[in-house]
C-alpha cells in the first residue's frame, strides 16, 4: 500500500460522489469515516461497500453546518481510527430555491453558505489543527486536505448565485490553507468536478445530454463519480507531493476555451 496514512474522513459520503470516494479509499486500505447528515440506511450501505473493497469503515452522523456536529465528527473519528491523515470536504447541498439573482432571498442564501462554505472552512480548520499533532512520515508529511468544489466556482449561473458564490469561496479557502499549512507537511487541494451523473443531476439529464452532444465538453460524455474518486486516490497515495493549492479539473475539458 502506497498511501501516506490510513485514516480518512469523507463528508457527505453516504451517496453519490462521496460514496465512490469512500469506496476507492477502502480499496487502498484506508480506514474511512463515512459521514452522513440524515440517511443512516445509505451510510450503512456505504460502510459495507468500503469494507468489501478492503478497508475498514464507520458511519458517523454529523451536519457540517453545525459547529457542535463538526466537533463531534472529529472526536468520534479519532476515537474510531486514531489520527486522521486525510480530510475530503465533499458534503454540500443544492439551493433551496432556484431564483434569478434579482429575486434571491436571504434564507436560502444563508443556509447554503452555512453548509457549503462556512462548514467546510471550519471543519478544515479543526482538522488541520488535529493534523499538526500527527507524527510526520519519513517524507515529513502529516496529511492531505481535499475539497470537492465545482465548475460553478467560475461558471456564472444567475439562478443559483448562492451555490456559485460558495464554490468560488472554496477555491480561495484551498489557497489560504495551502499557504498556511505547506511548511507543516500538510498539502491542500481542490478537485473541481464538471457535469457528473448522480442522483442530484438526474433532474437535468435531458438538458445536459443535449449540451454534451452539442460539444459542451471536449470529452463528450457525462462524468462519473468514480472519475472524481480516482483524482482523490492519486492524492491519497502521495503521488502529488510537490503540489499544493492545486486545482484538479475533472470536467471533461469544460474549462478549456475554444475557437
Amino acid at each position: 500500500m502506497t498511501n501516506i496514512a490510513s485514516s480518512a474522513v469523507v463528508t457527505g459520503s453516504s451517496r453519490g460522489i462521496g460514496r465512490e470516494i469512500a469506496i476507492a479509499l477502502g480499496n487502498l486500505g484506508f480506514n474511512v469515516v463515512v459521514n452522513y447528515a440524515s440517511s443512516r440506511t445509505a451510510a450503512d450501505q456505504a460502510v459495507k461497500e468500503v469494507q468489501a473493497a478492503g478497508g475498514q469503515a464507520v458511519a458517523i452522523q454529523a451536519d457540517i453546518s453545525s459547529a457542535a456536529d463538526r466537533r463531534r465528527l472529529l472526536e468520534q473519528a479519532v476515537s474510531a481510527f486514531g489520527p486522521i491523515h486525510l480530510l475530503v470536504n465533499n458534503a454540500g447541498i443544492a439551493p433551496l430555491q432556484r431564483r434569478d439573482i434579482l429575486e434571491a432571498e436571504e434564507e436560502s442564501f444563508d443556509q447554503l453558505i452555512q453548509t457549503n462554505l462556512k462548514g467546510p472552512f471550519f471543519l478544515t480548520q479543526a482538522c488541520a489543527k488535529h493534523m499538526l499533532t500527527n507524527a510526520p512520515d519519513v517524507a515529513g508529511r502529516r496529511g492531505n486536505i481535499i475539497t470537492i468544489s465545482s465548475i460553478s466556482a467560475y461558471t456564472a449561473s444567475v439562478n443559483r448565485a448562492d451555490y456559485c458564490i460558495a464554490k468560488a469561496g472554496l477555491t480561495m479557502m484551498t489557497s489560504l490553507f495551502a499557504v498556511r499549512l505547506a511548511a507543516s507537511g500538510i498539502n491542500v487541494y481542490e478537485i473541481r468536478p464538471g457535469i457528473i451523473q448522480t442522483d442530484m443531476t438526474a433532474g437535468v439529464k435531458e438538458k445536459y445530454d443535449r449540451l454534451i452532444a452539442g460539444g459542451l465538453t471536449p470529452i463528450a460524455r457525462w462524468g462519473q463519480p468514480n472519475d472524481v474518486a480516482r483524482a482523490v486516490t492519486a492524492i491519497a497515495q502521495g503521488l502529488l507531493p510537490f503540489s499544493t493549492g492545486e486545482v484538479i479539473n475533472v470536467d471533461g475539458g469544460f474549462h478549456l476555451r475554444q475557437l
